[in-house]
């Protein structure tokens, strides 16, 4: 006869491994917190660095909440205790950003030559961007997404206003090799209209940074509902565009420019197109060099002469 099950034997809920789930569960919780656990995600989602590397009381004093309140945090996420919570962070800023020291020490050595601040802040910030990008989390996340892209039967790409840029880049070199990549431009009240066709199997790659665009999110609430899977390019974590979300790129947009640097998202849509031709089936370089030929038999390019 089977012995009943006692509290020992059940399953308990397990801790997130890695820092990418620990980030899409404080991303999915965040709306539930109370004031003082939302200051402690907030912080915990933008820091992971100073997470990683200070004691808990100094990452409490940084987040202007208790360290009671950051043991609370990780005890919500399963970890049995912050030290635990703490490691995935260590484990992950192991292999931190790519140094772009080179160019960064040329940039910084023209501040002595020219009083011209604001170009050598806006490069300085392009740099830091770019380079907190190429980490060995996202590479792995970059693996991943190209493998749902790839396997997509359809692709919809979503992104309004300062992050259409965006969309438009990725809609037109992806589809050079990947035909079924479709921009959606949500034009004259056609959002339904043009996202009607996906469903399950397809994928949607969405770009939104703050302020975030109601059509944005309007397209995600549409495509989760008929179970087609996100790749989501935002600003950070706490972003209303995470939740629901397969795969999550908060990309770095800091500048010193009135409106958010757009060169991160540009950069990993290069690397992600780059990653599925790469890694993809031949058709894919066949699709390229079929699109150069007409284009060339067209009349589209200027010969250099």
């Amino acid at each position: 006869m089977l012995e009943p099950q006692t509290p020992s034997q059940e399953a308990l809920p397990e801790a997130p491994a890695g820092l990418d789930a620990v980030n899409q569960q404080l991303a999915e919780a965040y709306p539930e917190l109370s004031p003082q656990l939302k200051l402690a995600a907030g912080y915990v989602l933008e820091h992971p660095v100073e997470i990683a590397f200070q004691s808990i009381r100094k990452s409490a004093t940084a987040a202007e909440v208790t360290p009671s309140t950051l043991m609370r945090l990780a005890k919500r996420l399963e970890f049995e205790s912050y030290e635990q919570f703490r490691e995935v962070f260590q484990s992950a800023v192991q292999a931190g950003p790519v140094e772009l020291s080179g160019r960064a020490s040329q940039l910084r050595s023209l501040a002595s030559q020219t009083d011209d601040q604001v170009f050598l802040d806006v490069g300085d910030a392009a740099f830091d961007n770019i380079g907190r990008l190429f980490t060995a989390d996202n590479q792995k996340k970059v693996r991943e997404a190209s493998r749902l892209l790839l396997g997509a039967g359809k692709v919809a790409v979503v992104g309004f206003r300062d992050t259409f840029a965006c969309a438009y880049h990725f809609a037109y070199v992806g589809r050079i090799a990947m035909p079924d990549i479709h921009l959606i431009r949500g034009q004259e009240g056609g959002l339904l209209t043009e996202l009607a066709p996906f469903g399950e199997g397809d994928v949607v790659i969405a770009f939104g940074f703050e302020p975030y665009c109601a059509e944005t999110m309007r397209a995600l609430e549409i495509t989760r509902a008929n179970g087609v899977n996100a790749i989501v390019v935002t600003d950070t974590m706490r972003s209303p565009l995470v939740p629901g979300a397969s795969i999550t790129f908060p990309v770095a947009n800091a500048t010193p420019h009135f409106f958010p640097s757009i060169l991160s998202a540009i950069t990993l849509i290069e690397v992600l197109l780059a990653e599925c031709v790469a890694f993809g089936p031949d058709d894919l370089v066949d699709n390229v060099a079929r699109f150069e030929s007409r284009m060339r038999a067209m009349g589209a390019y200027v010969e250099n002469s």
